[in-house]
């Protein structure tokens, strides 16, 4: 009999805010169209939603099953769910992911993952070693003999250090990196080609305002323009954009593994540009950014967290869409403005913007020069 796997796929929400619920919708499209792709393959057996939006049961068949869960957002616990499914349902090989995790992915991309788990017992596959957006590991059972993971960063760091699993890297292409987690994300999908029928026809009914990318394209696609990139820029991206366009980067990377690493939720994060911000103020600072660089992408989020208050996620969104008139908290409002009005492109988002949303400008733009 040919070994199986099953699909674990969490997708829960709690949108308190209509750009939370725009987000919402959009991933929904996203994984509407991942689900055909996975159900085109043999080797997946079923496919779990777990879930606490009760409208994703609609989707239910012989294949697709809909897990109802209650549990507040804030009190949902990973690893307990997930052991939860395994003996329920006895799964013995999984494959786990978000709702919108890699929603460019191609179904040979996943054939090749779920190849390479079935393969070898004591193996995961991932697609990065410190920020997993789809993991498979086989077996399952794995999970009864640790301590249960809060999340499935966590998870990949207990494959990979306390049960001494062999580590599987998908290759890095728009597919593996490209992830739905901010408005940023939806922004530059907007202007590309790129996203399967349902998704495509979400962000079409968005009509978002996407001016900035494509003033961003323009510096790319120039002569040795300045180029900021402020946040967790690890060194894949920088190799990226050298390896693709006559671009001078400038660089500031910083806090990088800050969640997997436990030091967002135990409030420890700290930036050196954070210092800056609150010594000179936003105003200055994107004085000195448009006599610096003719462009810039900046992660937020490790600003904000070096803030240490209390940030809604309908902050963190509107600020990613440069709507700083609806944004609430009086600093993320005026460095939202700034950057809205500065001089040159300025692009505020997760840590996606300088990652998964490098490899969609690459692939669309290399295809272009």
């Amino acid at each position: 009999m040919k070994q199986m796997l099953d699909v674990v796929i969490f997708e829960g929400s709690q949108a308190n805010s209509q750009v939370e619920e725009m987000l919402v919708q959009v991933r929904h499209a996203a994984l509407h169209d991942n689900l055909e792709k996975f159900l085109a393959l043999p080797a997946v057996n079923r496919v779990f939603l777990v879930t606490n939006r009760p409208e994703l049961s609609a989707w239910a068949d012989e294949r697709i099953w809909p897990v109802l869960n209650k549990t507040a957002p804030a009190d949902f616990h990973f690893g307990r769910e997930l052991l939860n499914l395994v003996e329920r349902y006895r799964l013995k090989v999984v494959l786990c992911l978000g709702g919108a995790a890699v929603p460019l992915i191609s179904a040979a991309e996943l054939s090749d993952a779920i190849r390479l788990v079935l393969a070898k017992p004591g193996r995961y596959v991932t697609n990065n070693v410190q920020s997993a957006d789809i993991l498979a590991f086989n077996p399952a059972t794995v999970l009864y003999d640790y301590q249960l993971p809060a999340t499935d960063n966590a998870l990949v760091l207990l494959l990979r250090y306390a049960a001494g699993f062999e580590q599987c890297l998908l290759p890095t292409t728009l597919g593996t990196q490209f992830d739905i987690d901010t408005p940023s994300d939806l922004l530059v999908l907007a202007d590309s080609p790129f996203g399967g029928p349902a998704l495509r026809a979400a962000l079409s009914a968005l009509q978002l305002d996407t001016a900035a990318i494509r003033r961003l394209k323009q510096v790319l696609q120039g002569q040795y323009h300045d180029l900021a990139l402020i946040g967790r820029v690890g060194a894949p991206a920088i190799a990226l954009l050298n390896q693709n366009f006559k671009v001078r980067l400038r660089v500031f990377s910083e806090e990088r593994g800050m969640k997997s690493l436990g030091r967002l939720e135990r409030n420890e994060v700290n930036s050196l540009l954070g210092y800056f911000l609150e010594e000179v103020g936003p105003a200055r600072f994107f004085c000195y950014l448009e006599r610096t660089v003719q462009a810039a992408l900046i992660d937020t989020r490790v600003i904000f967290a070096h803030l240490k208050r209390p940030l809604s996620d309908a902050d963190r969104f509107y600020s990613d869409l440069g709507l700083y008139e609806k944004v609430e908290d009086e600093f993320v409002r005026e460095f939202t403005r700034e950057a809205a009005e500065c001089a040159i492109p300025v692009l505020l988002g997760g840590h996606s913007l300088v990652a998964g949303c490098l490899w969609a400008l690459v692939e669309e733009i290399g295809c272009l020069l």
